[in-house]
């Protein structure tokens, strides 16, 4: 079927490499707002942790973060290509994770004091991850999941 696909020949619809990208911004989103908000934004994580438990211990706690933040990210991307794959288990995991993103910050758990636009970059990742479950449920895209063989891979 190549209605719908991307043009690439790769057979994925058009939907998929949308939820595709809105998810790869998510990561990239992710990261700007950390790497921000540790080092940049004031009053940044590593100031505040210096105050509170010296330099030394607030660059240890400030690595550590950044390592569990990468191996999260990693596991989300590895979920998403998953997903661009065909998975549907994929997909439902991506699902949990955006709708999760979209109620944490509805709820309030996610809010951040400081500027206005510093709120707004906060939300940016969110967003953009609640975005990405939208095309995963058109039309074209569920004949994708619908297509693949099963629980493999």
């Amino acid at each position: 079927m190549t209605t719908g696909t991307t043009g690439s020949g790769s057979g994925r619809p058009s939907r998929i490499e949308v939820a595709w990208r809105l998810t790869l911004a998510a990561v990239a989103a992710e990261v700007l707002v950390w790497f921000l908000g540790a080092f940049v934004a004031p009053p940044t994580s590593l100031d505040e942790l210096t105050e509170y438990a010296g330099r030394d211990t607030a660059i240890v706690r400030i690595a550590v973060g950044a390592g569990v933040l990468a191996v999260l990210l990693v596991a989300w991307l590895v979920v998403a290509g998953r997903m661009r794959a065909g998975r549907g288990w994929a997909r439902a995991v991506l699902t949990v994770v955006g709708v999760g993103f979209l109620m944490f910050r509805v709820g309030g758990l996610g809010t951040v004091e400081g500027p206005v636009w510093w709120s707004a970059l906060n939300a940016l990742p969110d967003l953009l991850a609640a975005a990405a479950v939208v095309p995963m449920y058109l039309p074209e895209a569920r004949s994708h999941f619908l297509a693949q063989p099963g629980p493999t891979g």
